[in-house]
Parts: structure tokens; sequence; C-alpha cells
């Protein structure tokens, strides 16, 4: 029974299980480089040596929110709250707050930041602060801002501040290789933004819950790392995902588990990664995802005594190469030191166009080569496919290629949406009930009305 807990019995209890101490701060090896893993018991270090989490102190909370109220207010946006949310447990580190203006041109231009010694870390998307001509007119010349949410109620202080032009065109451009109309991300938390971008040191009093009765699987870097410890993981490898999981995606991370342990590993261990941040509105909610991949584990699809299954608190950019490099970035600070990258991640289709807007293949190149990643090591997919001759997801034999059928997401949506079933083996029995009761619950009322999303 142990051996199933932690992955599973998360989904089902109102606290977590486990009690996470605080993690040591390890030291900087960005000047050592490692061309090749090395097999040992330690985790591989956070970027800039230290996990920098920007939380305040229990002991210096009062203080610090008598002083917030003498402060000009920001209110934040959910997306805005969703990034003070990755800055304060450290997995952008070794950033410290919302970019200042040398920091969001050497994301923009570079995809990296350097540190005093001169070494890069690497930075692909810029993690800003929007402000409007009023909001800015009110900060006036403090030095400090408090940041609160749409109550009121303070959540954090940025100090030491810097207000800078919003170029968004330039922003746009350079995150998605296009200004098209129609980019998702781009039009929820930039088009529309203000003309001014604040940043600053960040001191985060209020930690951010979502009271989604997820909460309980938003573990930071510091606890996946103690997990990871007490698991005696000698590797961890990543799989990032914003889709239900199906056993093509199984079949790829029991594969790399296997590659792993030829390779002298004694106990690689996955973290199952779902991104819960924002995420198109034709993507599945988190809520029903994660009770999917609860039944992907229930029904043996995944091993849960070396799975560890946590929510990824970053919005969702659909910036292709560009963004994959921040998801496998941000995993090294949790303690993974192999990540897994398939075909177009963090793609989509061209807004305008009937064409994918990224090249398939260049999210894995750009991982290979990407500056500030040089530590971790890049597992690309191989090819999955359903195999009709063995009723079940395979790695693709071009030899015998009139053998597999390819099913798309969009195949696969529209078989839930149909009530259909899959092939059997495309996906466990339970994981598929789950997203056709999903799209169940978005059908036409009587009144011609389509609901929102239930909460699964």
């Amino acid at each position: 029974m142990a051996a199933i807990t932690w992955a599973s019995l998360h989904l089902k209890t109102p606290t977590p299980s486990l009690h996470f101490p605080n993690l040591p701060k390890p030291h900087s090896i960005l000047t050592r480089p490692a061309p090749r893993p090395r097999i040992r018991a330690s985790l591989i270090e956070p970027d800039g040596g230290t996990l920098v989490e920007l939380m305040v102190k229990e002991s210096e909370k009062l203080s610090k929110v008598k002083a917030a109220e003498q402060l000009p207010k920001i209110r934040l946006s959910a997306v805005d709250l969703q990034w003070v949310h990755v800055l304060s447990e450290g997995w952008a580190s070794p950033l410290r707050g919302f970019m200042r203006e040398s920091e969001f041109l050497q994301t923009l231009h570079f995809s990296s930041l350097r540190l005093h010694d001169g070494s890069r870390v690497n930075m692909s998307v810029p993690i800003v602060l929007a402000l409007d001509d009023l909001q800015k007119s009110r900060v006036g010349s403090s030095t400090a801002v408090a940041l609160v949410d749409d109550g009121g109620d303070l959540v954090a202080i940025l100090s030491d501040i810097e207000i800078y032009k919003h170029n968004k065109e330039e922003r746009i451009a350079r995150t998605w290789g296009t200004t098209a109309g129609g980019l998702p991300y781009a039009e929820k938390a930039i088009s529309g933004a203000g003309n001014w971008l604040i940043g600053g040191d960040l001191e985060v009093v209020k930690p951010i819950k979502y009271n989604d009765g997820l909460d309980r699987f938003r573990l930071s870097p510091s606890q996946l790392r103690h997990e990871f410890e007490r698991r005696d993981a000698d590797a961890v490898f990543a799989f990032q995902l914003r889709n239900p999981v199906h056993n093509g995606h199984a079949l790829l991370m029991t594969d790399t588990r296997r590659r792993l342990l030829d390779m002298g590993y004694k106990n690689p261990v996955l973290l199952l990664h779902p991104l819960g941040g924002y995420t198109k509105e034709d993507d599945v909610p988190l809520t029903w995802r994660m009770k999917q991949h609860e039944k992907v584990l229930e029904d043996g699809v995944l091993d849960p005594e070396t799975t560890v299954v946590s929510i990824f608190p970053s919005p969702m950019h659909y910036a292709g190469p560009t963004e994959v490099q921040w998801h496998a970035k941000a995993r090294i600070n949790a303690g993974a030191n192999f990540y897994i990258v398939g075909r177009d991640p963090a793609g989509m289709a061209h807004p305008i166009e009937k064409r994918d807007l990224y090249d398939a293949d260049h999210g894995k190149k750009v991982l290979s080569m990407a500056p500030g990643l040089e530590r971790l090591n890049i597992l690309p997919f191989k090819v999955a496919a359903y195999d009709k001759t063995q009723s079940k997801m395979a790695f693709f034999d071009p030899s015998r290629a009139q053998d597999f059928v390819f099913i798309s997401g969009t195949k696969m949506r529209s078989l839930a949406k149909n009530r259909e079933s899959p092939p059997d083996g495309f996906m466990c029995p339970g994981g598929w009930k789950v997203l056709v009761e999903y799209y169940e619950s978005l059908a036409p009322a009587s009144n011609g009305r389509v609901p929102q999303p239930l909460a699964a």
C-alpha cells in the first residue's frame, strides 16, 4: 500500500501526507560544464547555485504588511498571480522578481541571463508586470509598490522598482516569431495590457492558493527536491504535458526509465508535471486532466512507486521552441536532470494560416543548443503510434508503416465528444471515461447554451 500512496493518495486526501523540511542551499557548479550525464546520488543544482525562494519570513510579515499600507497599490490579474507563484517558489531561479529592463532585453534577445560571475542561465520567456498610464502616475516617485489581488488583499511587495516602456510588438515578435492576431497568451496578457513594465525585487507575503482542491499537488521546487531525496532518486526525468495521458505517452515514459536503468542509474524517478497555469479555452481544464491522470495511475499504466505527480504553476504561452526552453529550465530548479521532449513542444496551429506555427523538430533541436541548458540531458521522443497488429500503442516501425495509425489530439477529442471509444489499448478505460465525462459536461443545454466546464 505504501508504494501507491504518494501518486494517487494526494488526489484523495485533504492535506499532503508528507512533511517537507527546508532545503539546504547547494553550491554552484555553473562554471563546471557537464557534457555527459554523470551517475551520482545528489540532485542537479538549481540555476545560479541556490534555489531563490521569495516568501517573507513569518517573523517579518507583520512589519511588511504595515509598511505596504503606505505604498501605491497595483492590482494583479489572474495571470500576474500565476507569475508571482512561479517567482515566489524559485521556478525562475536565480530571478528575484519581475524583470527589470536589462533582464527583459536579455531574455528577448539572448534567451538567457548573465550572472555576476559571467556565466549564463537560460531564460527564454519574459516574466514581467505591466502598468497602464494611470497606474504609472499613481506610482510616481515611489521606490516600492504593494501588489494586491482582485479582492484588494496584499500579496507581495515589489521594491527597488524600475519602470520602462512595454514594447508589445517587439515582445510578441521575439517570443512567437510572428505578430499575427490570435495568439492566445498574447491576446490574454499582452495586447490589452499597459504600455509600461515595472520590475523589482519581489517579497511575497501571501502564498498563492487556488482553493480548487488541487493545492496539495502544487509542490514547490524545494518540496519536489525533498521528495526525490526521500525516494533516493539518482536521476529525475521530467515530462511536461497539458493534455490527457494516453498509452503512447506512458510508453515513452516507461521506455525512458528503462533507458536510464540501462545507463547504470539505480532508481530513476519520473516527474509527471502537468502545466497548471493559463491555457487556451479549447484545452482540457486542469481539474479534469488531474482526474484523468489519477485513473492512469490507478489502472497501473504508470508505476506510482516511481512516479511523482505535481502541478507546474506557469501560464502557457504556446511559443514553441522559445517556450520549451523555459519549461526545461524550470525543471532543473525542481531537481530534474533529464527532460523528455517530443514533436512540436509548446506549439500550436498557426492562428491564421492552415499550418503549424513551428517546425515540429525545432523544439528538440533548440533544447540541445540553448544557452544555459548544457547541464540538462535532453531525451527526444521516439514516435509512438497505434499498432493495429498488436492492438496497443507501440514505437513506429517505418518498415511496416501500414500497420500503424496515428491518432491525433484532434481525433482523440472528436471521439470523446461523440462518446465513441478509441481502439483498445489507446488509453486506459478509466482515463477515457473521464475524458468523455468532460466533453459531456460541455454538451449544450436544452436552451441551446453551452455551459462552462464543470469541476471534475
